[in-house]
This record gives structure tokens, C-alpha cells and sequence, in this order.
């Protein structure tokens, strides 16, 4: 997965922290990751280790990849 500004490398409580509607995005498609207390998960990782078909995989990449757009990133 390619997420716009490197942020798939970062851990996913600091990418939650900066962009919360991120968060929100991970919640659609049944991924606590707002809820969990470890946070160190990175973003690509998260998103590929839920067990997700190929086609929501690529919609949480183009919502997030829309979303930092949007937010200039």
C-alpha cells in the first residue's frame, strides 16, 4: 500500500493522533485501531494484516490517500 506523505511508516496511535478522521476511516471496515492501547502498529501494516479482500484494502488506501489530499498532505 502507498499512502501519500510516508504516513503508512508511521505508528498507527501517532497517525490517529495528528489526522482522527483517519481513525474513523479504520472503523468503517471493522479495524479498532481507535480503541487499541498499543498504537505502535504501522499504518500499511494494519490495514494488510486484517484480513481484508484486495478491494477494501484499496478503498481505506484511496479514502486516506483522498483524505491527506484534501488536508494538503
Amino acid at each position: 500500500m502507498e499512502f501519500n506523505g510516508g504516513i503508512g511508516d508511521k505508528a498507527i496511535q501517532d497517525v490517529i493522533t495528528e489526522y482522527p478522521e483517519i481513525g474513523e476511516i479504520l472503523n468503517r471496515f471493522d479495524i479498532g485501531c481507535v480503541t487499541c492501547k498499543v498504537g505502535i502498529c504501522l499504518l500499511k501494516d494494519v490495514v494488510s494484516i486484517h484480513g481484508l479482500s484486495k478491494e477494501d484494502e484499496a478503498r481505506i488506501e484511496q479514502e486516506i490517500n483522498q483524505h491527506l489530499a484534501h488536508k494538503g498532505e
